[in-house]
């Protein structure tokens, strides 16, 4: 993914911290926004937008790990780097049960926070490639008709057109018509890239 593409937020709620922590990134990953609290970032923030996320654990009002927890509860699959100024064994182990890709003690190192942002980065471009190829397979789930997920279900637990046709009380045509609708449909060009596309959903 194209640093050009992607953000770097930085939630801190000391304005000096924050600075200090956008001049450094900005050396290595240009396109930063920062946000001085937790539901300044919520407000602003849309899913659609690729990067990661850079967390100061002991926010007023909703911490960091708050902040975290409640990205999980609504599927937001952001990348979370937390920065803190008092370590605590207790919430780094929390912070990293949780999904954190590190868990750094001010002041930062500056090239183990830029590392800590390229692993969130390249995180993030998985997470969204995934997410991209469940989405193209339930838009083509939803274009096949119920005889044809019928067909589909009975191929997904390894039985053979003429197995179908006599399940189903069809045509070992008719089943072959089905599945040659449903692999169109699917673009799959064999039942391996089937199954496959079906798993991902």
């Amino acid at each position: 993914m194209n640093e050009k593409e992607t953000t770097i937020f930085l939630v801190d709620d000391d304005p000096i911290t924050l600075q200090l922590m956008l001049a450094a990134v900005k050396v290595v990953y240009p396109q930063v926004e920062t946000f001085s609290s937790a539901a300044e970032f919520l407000a602003a923030y849309h899913p659609d937008r690729p990067g990661c996320l850079v967390l100061d654990v002991g926010l007023a009002g909703m911490s960091g790990l708050e902040l975290q927890k409640r990205l999980i509860r609504d599927k937001i699959a952001l990348p979370v780097v937390f920065v803190t100024g008092h370590a605590n064994v207790a919430m780094a182990v929390e912070a990293m049960q949780l999904g954190a890709v590190n868990f750094l003690v001010k002041p930062v190192q500056e090239q183990q926070l830029w590392d800590s942002i390229r692993k969130a980065l390249d995180l993030d471009a998985q997470n969204r490639r995934r997410l991209a190829r469940r989405r193209r397979a339930e838009e083509r789930l939803s274009k096949l008709t119920p005889g044809e997920r019928e067909v589909l279900n009975l191929i997904l637990e390894g039985k053979m057109n003429k197995e179908i046709a006599a399940e189903l009380n069809l045509s070992t045509r008719t089943i072959e018509d089905r599945r040659a609708k449903l692999m169109k449909k699917m673009d799959a060009q064999c039942l391996a890239e089937l199954v496959q596309l079906v798993m991902t959903h």
